[in-house]
């Protein structure tokens, strides 16, 4: 910006004003009018783009730099208004009315002028760098304005703006301009002033550094002529790591105690390497060392779509976590449990929020784990000693506020070495876990930052305490054509891609993948889905390593059958015709929903019931409930009172070991149990779930979806469930409630109706031992 009193060269290079200075050549009386943008980024300005008031010049000198780029010295003369535009063509021209300098007068101008004088010697004394004469050229100017318009032109850019220069220009009144001129001297004034404290406490600090430095140096020399100077170099190195690292108080005061120690010890001693790999960890860990957030919701939706199918309401909860995030600065918030089975997604989901937040990714195996010292880590005098699971996953990422997923949490076990799940509550617990202490680091370590979340596959193996700071999310299994479409676009592209191959190699027909689903797989998630994608693209990558033309190869189902052999599993009702006694009952097992058979046979004997099936305490309590439920109502069901006196009654399920669903397999128990003494068939496309009492009423029960999904793959096309798991059944997507009959009870007695056959014809004992050993030969697969 120009001012009047002051000579500033400008370049010239735009098509109009280098018109306007060709025009002046050689005519030195010519006067200019020179007006500051108010957007420096206009390439091509307008009247309507320029400040209104400006400055009149005389062009001193003009230097050609280039075919049309100049360089023009101009002198300013005085302020001008701008009247009216007349054009903006061949160059800018408009009608301007010139503002006269008022008189400078009075005894509080000349204050000012004085105070401005003074304050600018002040500002030049703090600042070396100037040229000496420019206190001279001070004294020179006497008249209070136009020292003002000289001390603007010549103040620094970036400690007056444009804004703030335009408006000393548009001051016309010389009181009121030094006045402005004097609060923005007073204000760089105070900068400087502060910039000088700093930097002498900063040149005291240096003296005492260097005062530290010449004294090791003479340490060192003493060391080397006894023979003992081999170690300094790495305690010096340890000691600038230990600055770098910028440890808080308390850990810096207990590095340095160790430092001191570690500088008098020999380096061939155990202590030497206990402390210094102690130093190390403290100088390693990121204390101060954060990556900034980008929490954004739309951000988060799409990382999750990219990364996983499905999972809807799933994906909406962790959404809005985010979006509580982004509003509340506060860095607090629930913890994250996703419960579900093998396979789903749920480790994954902990990667795609760390990349959709731009924080690290950290993940803590904790499966096995039974010493608290895994998650506490190990005081330093053990040998061996090292931080626990948290400490060494922080160092690692590298961050003080990292994603750190705590993998499989209910897989942690107890013995005499303590409980590692109780050291887990003072980590996950917001109002405590900004002074976590390590038994290694042995100093308070800040986790309020770090972003937790949590997996595991049963909740209820999880303990109550550390359950219960956490904010649990059940993610289910997939349905069959979720499974196909994950296959469609994750899997096959992925393997693919590992394989070395690409989609014109080899595509699969969808009655393939279905074919994979159903047949040769049976499981909640897609993880032994992939491992049958894969051995199909290692078939053909063996072909293609042999030279063997594969381009276009289509993968149909009699060529999966080929490769994998023959099928592994197949729908349990195609291969089963029920006869009395038997009953198809719903769980959930390890691998998500499962069908659960429940047979009963009797034999003469002395009243006794026997329960197999490798059954847990609570299920057997569910099995020995409806028995004696079918006991107690044996007039209404037709039966005599003493019907147990004379026989034996034996109860099994085959693969009860593996479900985890207690409760459920009452009701089953009791259909069966009942269908035998009728000699009544259970219908066939039938499956019950449902938890007893004594009273007849059917509990409800958890895991509705994946049970549905179950008897869905199975081909069952009804099922009996408690009326109170009716709120469930939203889970269920509506194509697969669309092909079931869902029949909702809450008694006993509407039970038997929805699921008994007619009952077979009466006969005697050898018939119904004959009886049995038909159901044993057509009941078994």
């Amino acid at each position: 910006m120009l001012f009047p009193m002051s000579v500033v060269p400008i370049n010239v290079g735009r098509p109009r004003s280098v018109r306007l200075v060709e025009d002046l050549v050689g005519n030195e009386s010519a006067l200019v009018g020179v007006l500051t943008q108010r957007n420096a980024e206009t390439v091509e300005p307008t009247f309507e783009d320029l400040y209104e008031v400006g400055t009149l010049a005389r062009v001193v000198k003009v230097i050609r730099l280039g075919p049309s780029n100049y360089s023009v010295v101009l002198n300013g003369l005085g302020r001008f208004r701008l009247v009216s535009p007349h054009g903006l063509e061949p160059y800018m021209r408009a009608e301007v009315q010139r503002v006269p300098e008022p008189p400078a007068t009075g005894e509080g101008l000349v204050d000012l002028g004085r105070r401005l004088r003074e304050r600018t010697r002040e500002v030049l004394a703090l600042m070396p760098n100037l040229p000496k004469e420019t206190a001279s050229i001070l004294d020179n100017v006497r008249e209070p304005g136009a020292l003002a318009d000289l001390i603007a032109s010549n103040f620094p850019e970036e400690q007056a703006g444009i804004t703030v220069r335009q408006g000393i220009l548009e001051a016309f009144e010389v009181a009121e301009r030094v006045g402005l001129v004097l609060a923005m001297v007073e204000r760089q004034l105070e900068i400087l002033r502060v910039k000088d404290r700093i930097s002498n406490v900063v040149q005291t600090e240096l003296s005492k550094s260097q005062r530290e430095y010449v004294l090791r140096q003479h340490m060192k020399s003493i060391r080397e002529e006894l023979g003992e100077g081999g170690d300094d170099d790495e305690v010096d190195q340890l000691r600038e790591r230990i600055a770098r690292a910028e440890l808080p108080p308390e850990a810096e005061k207990a590095a340095k105690k160790q430092l001191s120690r570690l500088s008098s010890m020999q380096q061939q001693s155990a202590e030497y390497q206990v402390t210094r790999t102690y130093v190390e960890w403290l100088a390693d860990l990121p204390w101060s060392r954060t990556t900034p957030d980008r929490i954004d919701v739309k951000d988060v939706q799409r990382c999750l779509d990219e990364d996983h199918y499905g999972l809807d309401r799933v994906k909406r909860r962790i959404v809005e976590y985010a979006a509580i995030r982004q509003l509340r600065r506060d860095k607090k918030g629930p913890i994250l449990l996703f419960v579900g089975p093998p396979g789903v997604g749920k480790t994954s989901l902990g990667r795609s929020i760390a990349r959709s937040m731009g924080r690290r990714y950290g993940r803590i195996s904790l499966g096995g784990v039974r010493d608290e010292a895994e998650v506490r880590g190990h005081r330093r005098t053990y040998v061996g000693a090292l931080p626990g699971r948290i400490i060494q996953a922080l160092k690692k990422v590298g961050s003080r506020n990292p994603v750190l997923v705590l993998d499989e949490v209910d897989k942690m076990g107890v013995d005499l070495r303590g409980d590692p799940a109780a050291a887990l509550l003072e980590a996950l617990d917001p109002e405590q876990n900004d002074t976590f202490v390590d038994h290694y680091i042995d100093v308070p370590f800040d986790l309020s930052e770090v972003m937790f979340l949590a997996t595991a596959n049963y909740g209820w193996q999880i303990p109550e305490a550390l359950k219960d700071r956490m904010e649990l999310i059940e993610v289910p299994g997939y349905t069959r054509a979720e499974k196909r479409s994950i296959a469609e676009q994750f899997l096959i592209p992925k393997q693919l891609k590992e394989h070395g191959l690409i989609p014109h190699d080899i595509g699969f027909e969808r009655e393939s993948i279905e074919l994979l689903i159903d047949s040769y797989t049976r499981e909640a998630g897609v993880r032994n889905l992939e491992r049958e994608i894969a051995a199909v693209c290692r078939d053909v990558t063996v072909n293609l390593a042999e030279g063997k033309a594969v381009q276009g190869r289509r993968i149909t189902t009699e060529l999966v059958r080929e490769l994998l052999g023959a099928e592994r599993y197949r729908p349990e009702l195609t291969e089963r015709k029920l006869v009395p006694g038997v009953a198809v009952g719903l769980a959930v097992a390890s691998n998500g929903g499962d069908l659960l058979i429940v047979e009963a046979t009797r034999m003469p004997g002395k009243g006794e019931i026997v329960i197999t099936g490798s059954l847990r305490a609570v299920m057997k309590e569910a099995a020995e409930t409806a028995v004696s439920l079918v006991r107690s109502r044996a007039p209404e069901l037709g039966l005599e009172p003493e019907w147990l006196k004379a026989i034996d009654l034996h109860v099994h399920a085959p693969r009860g070991g593996a479900a985890r669903d207690a409760a459920s397999i009452g009701l089953p128990i009791f259909v069966a149990v009942t269908s035998l003494l009728l000699r009544a068939a259970c219908r066939p496309d039938v499956a019950l779930t449902g938890e007893i009492t004594l009273r007849g009423a059917v509990m409800p029960v958890s895991g509705i979806k994946d049970q549905v999904l179950a008897a869905h793959r199975a081909g069952v096309r009804q099922i009996v469930m408690p009326a109170r798991n009716r709120v469930d059944l939203e889970e269920v997507p509506e194509e697969i409630r669309n092909e079931l009959t869902i029949h909702l009870v809450s008694r006993i007695d509407q039970v038997l109706p929805l699921v008994l056959a007619e009952p077979e014809p009466s006969s005697n004992a050898g018939d119904d031992q004959d009886a049995d050993s038909r159901q044993e030969n057509e009941a078994r697969p």
